[in-house]
Order: C-alpha cells, then sequence, then structure tokens
C-alpha cells in the first residue's frame, strides 16, 4: 500500500442505542505516516456498540485517492451559513419587536353636536353639564373610531378640552399608538370628515349626532406640556367693552421660558371677534424652534384653521387686526429659546356677526373693499359684488392696493384666498391694476377659506363710454388710462407693457431693443438692463470668459482674485470670495493695523476679516428696533421705528426746514446747505436750531420716545460750494447725547471703499413736500429709489456732477426727495438687514420729474473727513 495512506473504516454490524433502537455508524479515517499504516483499535462506543475496522480494497484507487473539501470552500460555507443565521435571526427579532413598536400620535380636531344647544355652563370644564356632554362626546368618538380599521385598534383615549356655540361646537384631542407604517394612512382618515349618531339610550328621546368630525396632528411642540395649565387663560368679551391680556410679566419682565402658554377668547353667540396686538416683541424668527405665537379661528390648535403666525418684533403702528369667523379664538404661545423679551400686549372686543357680505352696487361710480379693512379680513367668508351702471356705459374696477397673500401656496396659485372676476381669479400681492366689462355689469366675487388672512383689498369701480374709453388718452389693455405722450416714450406706464408695444423708435434719440421696446439712447452701455433682454448692453461689456476692470480694460477671468493687481487700479482684486490682505489701493479696505482686503464691503458685515477685527468694530448701528416693516396702506407714510436714524431739524419759529441723520450719541450729519445764512436769518448759528430725534408725527413731537435736543455745534465742509453744491455736507454736534431708544438708534457709516452699485435699491425719507409745489408731510414719508449709473448720471445733468455727488432715483420720475428732504439720509439695507447712510439730499431740478432724478452728497467720498472731525 506504501506510505501515501489509508483509508480505515469502523463499523458496528448491529446493537442498540439508549432507545433501543438499532442502527448502524460508519467512520472514515484518513491516515497519513511515513512509518507506515498504523492500526487504530476500534473505538468503544459510551452507548455500548463497537465501531469496526475495515480495511478498503486495494484495487479501489478513486476510493484510495479521494480527498476532502480544500480549506478556502469550507470557510466560504461556514461564513456562508453564519450569515444566513444572522439574517434570519434579525427578521425574527424585527418580526416580534420591532414591528410591534408603536409611535404615540396625537390630534386635535372639533366636531358639530347638531341637535344640541349651548349652554353657558359649557365654558367651564368642571361643570356637570361639560362633563355629561363630553363623556357622550368620547363615546361616540369610540364608536367612530371602532368602524375603521385603520384606526379602531389604535384609538387610546380621547380629550374633550373645550365648547363653543354653533349648536354646539366641541374640541378634541385624541391619541393612538400606531404602527410606523401606518403612519399616513391614520393621517388621512383623521381629516376626513365624519359623521356619527348614538342611538337613542333608555329614557332619551333622541339620537346624539354628531357632524364634520374631522381632525388633524397637533403641532410636536404643543405636545410638550398638553395637561400643564399654568399658562393657560380664559377670557369673554363684554358688550362692546375691550378687553386686555399680556404675555406674563408684560412689560417689566419677559416671558417664560419653554412654556406653553393659551388664551381661550370668546364672544357672545351671533357676534365675532376683533383681536389686535397693539404691542408685539417676542424672540426673533430663526427657525423651527424659535418662539411663536399663533391665532386660531378655533378653539382647537389646528394648523388648517391658523389665522397668523407671528415672531419677531413689530412696530407699534404695524396692522396687527384679525376677525374671527366666529366667536371664538385661541391665541398661543410657545417658546423654545431663553431669549429675554417682553412677549406682547393684546386688546380683543365683539362685534355683531356680518348678515351678509357683499351687494349690488348701481351708483355711476364708487368704492368698496374686503371686509374690516385695512384690518385682516376674517377667514372662511364669501362675498358677492353686483356692479351695474347705466345701461349706455361700461364698467371697470380698479384694484388700489390689493394683499390677499397666504404664506403655504406658490404665487400665482389661488387655490385659497382669491378675487374672482369674468372666470379669471386674482390673489397675492399685487400693485394697481384694472378689470374691464364689455358691458354695464360685473362680478366681483371674494372668497377666504378657513386659515390664514391678509389686509384684502380696496377697490374703485368706474363706468366710461365704450366707445371713449379714456377720453383724449390712451388705454392700456388691462384698462387703465394715461396720457397719450407716454405712448412709445421708452417707460412702461402700463402694467402690461401695453403702452410700448407696436412702436417705431425715433432714431435720433432711442436704441430698438431686441424685443422691439425703445428705449433712450443715453441707456445703452449704462451696465443696467434696461430692455429686460439685455440688448441694451451687448457689445459694451468685456467678452464671454473676461473680467472687466473698472478703468475699462478687459482681462481673463483667470487674472481676477489671483494676488496680483492686473488691472492697474486694483479693482480685479477688490471683491473676492476668499478674503486675504493685498497691496492697497483706492478700492480696498484698510484695516486699522494698516493692512488692505480685497472684500468688497467688509465692515459691519457679521465677519471679522481684518485679522486684528476692526472691521467689526463700532457696528451697534444701522439695526432698527422692530424687524418687521408694515407694508404702505394707503400712502407712503413711515412706520414707528422704521428708520430710528432719522433727524428733523427746526429753524427758530419756522419749523421743520431740513432733515438729519444720526450717527452717534453726539454727532448728527446733515446737508451744508441748510445752513447758508440770508439776508433776514443767520442759519449758521447752532442756537436757532432745535432736533428732533424719535420722531415720526410734526403735529406730535412732544409724544412719547421723542427726544428735543439742542445744537452745540454747526460744521459745514471748508470746501463746499454754495453754486455748484460741491461737499453738500455738514455736521451737527449735539449738547447733550441722546439715548438710544426703540425709535433712536444710529445709522451706519461707509468705509471710504464702500460702494452702493447701479441699481441698487435706496430708501430716502424725510418730512418734504410730497409734490413739487406742494406742502411738507405731516408723517414722516419713505421712496424706495435705485442708484444710477454715474455715467448716465452725468448725461443727464451735464457739467454738473462731481465725485461727491450721486443720482439716485427713477428716470422715469414719480419717486424723490423734494423741498424739506435736505440733509436727511439714504438708507442702504446691506448684509443681515444693517443699513448703512449712502448719501445725503442734496439737490435737484425740480421734484420727481423724467430724467432729472435726485442729486445726493454721496458719503464714502467725504468718510476721512467725517472721522476727522468726530472721530466717529
Amino acid at each position: 500500500m506504501g506510505h501515501s495512506g489509508a483509508l480505515l473504516q469502523c463499523q458496528h454490524l448491529g446493537g442498540r442505542g439508549i432507545q433501543g433502537n438499532s442502527f448502524k455508524v460508519s467512520l472514515v479515517f484518513r491516515v497519513q505516516d511515513q512509518l507506515g499504516l498504523r492500526r487504530r483499535p476500534c473505538l468503544k462506543n459510551m452507548n455500548g456498540f463497537e465501531e469496526g475496522v475495515e480495511f478498503l480494497p486495494v484495487n479501489n484507487a478513486k476510493q484510495v485517492e479521494k480527498r476532502g473539501p480544500r480549506r478556502w470552500v469550507v470557510m466560504v460555507a461556514v461564513v456562508f451559513s453564519f450569515l444566513l443565521l444572522s439574517l434570519m435571526a434579525g427578521l425574527l427579532v424585527w418580526h416580534f419587536h420591532y414591528r410591534n413598536v408603536r409611535i404615540q400620535k396625537v390630534f386635535n380636531g372639533h366636531l358639530r353636536i347638531t341637535n344640541e344647544n349651548f349652554l353657558d355652563a359649557y365654558e367651564n370644564s368642571t361643570s356637570t353639564e361639560f362633563i355629561s356632554l363630553a363623556s357622550q362626546v368620547k363615546e361616540a368618538l369610540k364608536l367612530m373610531y371602532s368602524e375603521v380599521p385603520v384606526l379602531g385598534p389604535y384609538h387610546k383615549k380621547s380629550t374633550v378640552t373645550a365648547f363653543s356655540e354653533g349648536s354646539v361646537i366641541a374640541y378634541y384631542w385624541s391619541e393612538f399608538s400606531i404602527p410606523p407604517h401606518l403612519e399616513e394612512e391614520v393621517d388621512r382618515a383623521m381629516a376626513v370628515e365624519r359623521v356619527v349618531t348614538l342611538p337613542p339610550r333608555a329614557r332619551a328621546l333622541k339620537s346624539f349626532v354628531l357632524t364634520s368630525v374631522v381632525a388633524f396632528p397637533i403641532d410636536p411642540r404643543m405636545l410638550q406640556r398638553t395637561q400643564d395649565n399654568s399658562c393657560s387663560f380664559a377670557l369673554h368679551a363684554r358688550g362692546r367693552t375691550v378687553t386686555r391680556f399680556t404675555t406674563p410679566g408684560f412689560p417689566n419682565s419677559p416671558y417664560p421660558a419653554h412654556a406653553r402658554c393659551q388664551w381661550v377668547l370668546r364672544g357672545d353667540a351671533d357676534s365675532v371677534l376683533s383681536l389686535t396686538f397693539r404691542s408685539f416683541d417676542v424672540a426673533p424668527c430663526d427657525g423651527h424652534d424659535s418662539d411663536l405665537v399663533t391665532v386660531y379661528d378655533s378653539l382647537s390648535p389646528m394648523e388648517p384653521h391658523a389665522v397668523v403666525r407671528l415672531c419677531g418684533t413689530f412696530s407699534p403702528s404695524y396692522n396687527l387686526t384679525f376677525l374671527s369667523s366666529q366667536n371664538v379664538f385661541l391665541v398661543t404661545l410657545i417658546t423654545n429659546t431663553d431669549r429675554r423679551h417682553p412677549g406682547f400686549e393684546a386688546t380683543f372686543f365683539q362685534l355683531p356677526k356680518m348678515s351678509s357680505c357683499g351687494g349690488l352696487l348701481s351708483e355711476a361710480q364708487g368704492t368698496f373693499s374686503s371686509p374690516y379693512y385695512p384690518g385682516h379680513y376674517p377667514p372662511n367668508i364669501n362675498c358677492t359684488w353686483n356692479i351695474k351702471v347705466p345701461n349706455n356705459r361700461n364698467v371697470k374696477v380698479r384694484f388700489k392696493l390689493f394683499y390677499l397673500v397666504d404664506p403655504n401656496i406658490p404665487v400665482g396659485s389661488c387655490t385659497k384666498d382669491y378675487v374672482e372676476i369674468n372666470g379669471e381669479k386674482f390673489c397675492g400681492e399685487r400693485s394697481q391694476f384694472v378689470v374691464s366689462s364689455n358691458s354695464s355689469k360685473i362680478t366681483v366675487h371674494f372668497h377666504s377659506d378657513h386659515s390664514y388672512t391678509d389686509t384684502g383689498f380696496l377697490a374703485e369701480y368706474l363706468s366710461y363710454d365704450s366707445n371713449d374709453p379714456c377720453p383724449g388718452m390712451f388705454m392700456c389693455k388691462t384698462g387703465r388710462c394715461i396720457r397719450k405722450d407716454l405712448r412709445c416714450d421708452g417707460w412702461a406706464d402700463c402694467p402690461d407693457y401695453s403702452d410700448e408695444r407696436h412702436c417705431r423708435c425715433n432714431a435720433t434719440h432711442q436704441f430698438m431693443c431686441k424685443n422691439q421696446f425703445c428705449k433712450p439712447l443715453f441707456w445703452v452701455c449704462d451696465s443696467v438692463n434696461d430692455c429686460g433682454d439685455g440688448s441694451d448692453e451687448e457689445g459694451c461689456s468685456c467678452p464671454a470668459g473676461s473680467f472687466k476692470c473698472s478703468n475699462g480694460k478687459c482681462l481673463p477671468q483667470s487674472q481676477q482674485c489671483n494676488g496680483k493687481d492686473d488691472c492697474g487700479d486694483g479693482s480685479d482684486e477688490a471683491s473676492c470670495d476668499n478674503v486675504n490682505a493685498v497691496s492697497c489701493t483706492k478700492y480696498t479696505y484698510r484695516c486699522q493695523n494698516g493692512l488692505c482686503l480685497n472684500k468688497g464691503n467688509p465692515e459691519c458685515d457679521g465677519k471679522k476679516d481684518c485679522s486684528d477685527g476692526s472691521d467689526e468694530k463700532n457696528c451697534d448701528c444701522g439695526l432698527r428696533s422692530f424687524t418687521k416693516q408694515a407694508r404702505v396702506v394707503g400712502g407712503t407714510n413711515a412706520d414707528e421705528g422704521e428708520w430710528p436714524w432719522q433727524v428733523s431739524l427746526h429753524a427758530l419759529g419756522q419749523g421743520h426746514l431740513c432733515g438729519a441723520s444720526l450717527i452717534s450719541p453726539d454727532w448728527l450729519v446733515s446737508a451744508a446747505h441748510c445752513f447758508q445764512d440770508e439776508t433776514i436769518f443767520k442759519y449758521s448759528d447752532h442756537t436757532m436750531w432745535t432736533a428732533f430725534l424719535g420722531l415720526l408725527d410734526q403735529s406730535k413731537r412732544s409724544a412719547s420716545g421723542v427726544q428735543e435736543h439742542k445744537l452745540k455745534r454747526i460744521i459745514t465742509h471748508p470746501s463746499f460750494n454754495d453754486f455748484t453744491f460741491d461737499y453738500d455736507i455738514a455736521l451737527l454736534e449735539l449738547e447733550k447725547p441722546a439715548e438710544y431708544s426703540t425709535v433712536v438708534r444710529p445709522i451706519c457709516l461707509p468705509d471710504n471703499t464702500h460702494v452702493f452699485p447701479a441699481g441698487k435699491a435706496i430708501w430716502v425719507t424725510g418730512w418734504g413736500h410730497t409734490k413739487e409745489g406742494g406742502t411738507g408731510a405731516l408723517i414722516l414719508q419713505k421712496g424706495e429709489i435705485r442708484v444710477i449709473n454715474q455715467t448716465t448720471c452725468e448725461e443727464l445733468l451735464p457739467q454738473q456732477i462731481t465725485p461727491r455727488m450721486m443720482c439716485v432715483g427713477f428716470l422715469s420720475g414719480g419717486v424723490d426727495s423734494c423741498q424739506g428732504d435736505s440733509g436727511g439720509p439714504l438708507s442702504s439695507v446691506e448684509k443681515d438687514g444693517r443699513i448703512f447712510q449712502a448719501g445725503v439730499v442734496s439737490w435737484g431740478e425740480g421734484c420727481a420729474q423724467r430724467n432729472k432724478p435726485g442729486v445726493y452728497t454721496r458719503i464714502p467720498e467725504v468718510r476721512d473727513w467725517i472721522k476727522e472731525q468726530t472721530g466717529v
């Protein structure tokens, strides 16, 4: 056999094991020994049978040479078996454990009990009547859930929280323990309106009928303290008396941190509630976990019935009046931060419920508005106005103000609140527009759903001759009438641009855009896309892939921000994403340590760019106390505290003459021409002036918050030219420092390298004349205007513009500063809402005329002088 090995087989030919069963065991061994085959004795089995040894025949070559599986095959089999067993174990664990995991979910909702009458006792949750009715509601809910397969098995409990009129409306919570894979299906099932009826009981004569049963998942933040009554209040309006309520501690201490507060507001049957927040200051809106006030048109905090969500701060003059559709409101405050804010003060009272909305309008002209305008219209209303003018006339409706904005609806999708005319729906925020009819009749339908509301609309209707709709004027396709000389002048006076379509351009004065609009020739190559399709700027700039220096030189894009002054004037390194220290030029910001940065406008932008931090020093400026600024409703009045650096300068015996801006507790900036002496009055004498800070209304100079200051001295720029108005700037030192408050704060001054690019929106404010040759305004006025390209400015006002001047306005006119605004600030909103003073109101040819923009002193050009004189 040799020494290569041998196979031995021990066999036991019979016998019984422990159980008395005969069986055969065969063992095969491979023995390999260089010294030869060694016999091994047969092993005696512990169960009492013997194993024999048998030598296989030598001539069975295959068996003699047969080998077992290779080691790697065995290893693979073992690993595979292990993985299979692990998978099976995991599936078993998931099946028996995780599949049975439940998520706790709470829904809040409301339902109507149609065959019950409301009792005053239902307002008291501890009364016998409340407890009895609540018990029946919970029983009905349990019955309803049991009949819905996806709800019944997982319902834990329901709780009735309140009742209100109509016949009786019940507000409730329902808690479920839901398998995760059923969550969406349960949400859908709960949102379906249902009806449930309890049959008459033994001594009852009627069934218990619930209709409009619906519920939605509660805001998870409300779940944290659903049973906490320490900050829960119930108030009922009495007659027409105004009832006041506030957050705990208002105004002397902040509202509680990490709290859940609610105010249940009620009125009498057949009334609605008017709620107004008179003061509102909570933590800023900064994401899902910010402090939040929500008003619900319901007594249950259901998202579909949220009228408004509020956070941040609002000026006292901001319109925060809301109307309910029924006689209840729920106000909730959820606080998730430790920030110390005073909270809110609110009032509410009841009004008779509207019996109708809309109506017939049959005069030749008139006005109408959404209910309760300019307050917010109520939710869940429908109004229809049927307008009919004399038979031989046509009718058109002009919406002067239009605000129907819902935060949950995309722009242009009028699926919630809308006005419908001639089959077309209008919603969102729109500028003035006109809708016409081809007959003497028109129908205007207004609809609001049961959630978020807005201030609505103000409209007027007019009758006109269909043969001559705009006598002596041009009619836009929208129905608006404009002067004929405005047709094809390059300005879009019609909202739909119909006055500028199908025009023949005047080759001497106009440029034909590719989109067929005609634009003034001097707009070509002014770095502003006036045509709208960019055709007026084509061929004016550097080729694609290159950079245009401020001196007009074109460079490859790769040379911009490479750390080298390739332009020759440093403009290619003046505004780069990666902030680096570079060689100093007139375009680079200089830190206090002498190093210069290649970042544009780095000062007070919230990022420390200078190694010594000097770019973020002295940045307590340019921020308003109120984060929410009111929309203009019916004019251009400024909001209280909106421009807290605006100053009114009164000359002795003459009242308001000029404006100024507060730049520090001790210093104001104004225009030098305001202090030029005349024969009968010495305007340069500081004792002749009084500065009013924090002023909004000129007729209320003694109002709370207004500060009255005398001047210590007046410093006009030594280079001021009273003929050209070059260097038109003056500094005024206050006799005593100003006290900062919610309505008195300084504006930021820009660095001398700060850039206010062409086209940038800037605000001008003042109490000046509201029109050329008119009278001054009592309420501070504001207007948004835009920086005009300096080249265009010089072409419009040849030989009059210096580097210290900038043109700001609209070349089409319409918005401008005027007499009485001189010295006031141009306020530019920069990064993070911080506001810098771009200029000082200086001069202009007329007010708001076409191609005659206002001219302002450019603050960056005189910044070094201001620093020398004031240290600011």
